[in-house]
């Protein structure tokens, strides 16, 4: 059964990091998958050029993945503690029931950036199951340079428990994040390709497949 997902990134490239492999591999399948970025930039620190070009950069990634449709939010980055709660969870919640999603990806809540704390909580106030919400699944993915460095606290832990086999979409994945030039940076870097691939095979050791993501299952419905 064809499914409709979406993949909340507080910024351009999250979503190819945490959820690159899955999106292409869903895709694949004919599921109808969308990307959804919450934020444009600071305007004291991101110039218009600047922001039209991560978002140039993100629509050339999503179309090797095969995103169906990808659409940006204007919300301040790094700003996001200054903005109301209600209006993030509002235009999100608007997207989910133009869409129609059923399945949904946030960035993990323990993140050290608060950006990717916010998202998470905005998503989910969004995807509440009330008043005919068709979000029937919420996962959690993790995101290199975000998760990673979080405080060691158990609240803040990403401890997967959902696991995806990318091998055979991985290298797609690469592609993706190969067109992030103003992103992907040099090992090691979190953010480079190297540190990329060892995170994918870690993942895949772990669960004795080549390449995966992991995901926290955050709530799932069965019909």
């Amino acid at each position: 059964m064809k499914k409709n997902i979406l993949i909340l990134a507080p910024h351009p490239d999250d979503e190819v990091l945490g959820c690159g492999g899955i999106i292409r591999k869903k895709s694949e399948k004919g599921h109808q998958v969308y990307v959804l970025v919450a934020t444009r930039g600071s305007a004291k620190r991101y110039s218009e050029e600047r922001v039209a070009n991560v978002r140039k950069e993100a629509l050339l990634a999503h179309a090797i993945l095969g995103v169906t449709e990808t659409l940006f939010l204007d919300f301040p980055a790094p700003d996001l503690d200054q903005v109301s709660k209600a209006d993030m969870s509002g235009e999100i919640a608007q997207v989910l029931k133009k869409f129609e999603i059923e399945e949904l990806f946030l960035p993990h809540r323990g993140d050290i950036h608060h950006d990717h704390q916010a998202i998470f909580n905005a998503g989910l106030v969004a995807a509440r199951p009330v008043h005919g919400n068709t979000v029937k699944s919420i996962y959690a993915y993790e995101t290199l340079s975000e998760t990673e460095w979080a405080a060691p606290f158990a609240s803040d832990a990403f401890i997967p428990n959902y696991f995806v086999d990318i091998s055979d979409n991985f290298a797609s994945k690469l592609d993706a994040m190969v067109q992030f030039k103003s992103q992907v940076r040099e090992f090691p870097n979190s953010r480079s390709l190297q540190a990329i691939e060892a995170l994918a095979k870690y993942r895949g050791c772990t669960v004795g497949v080549d390449r995966a993501e992991a995901f926290m299952v955050i709530r799932v419905i069965e019909d």
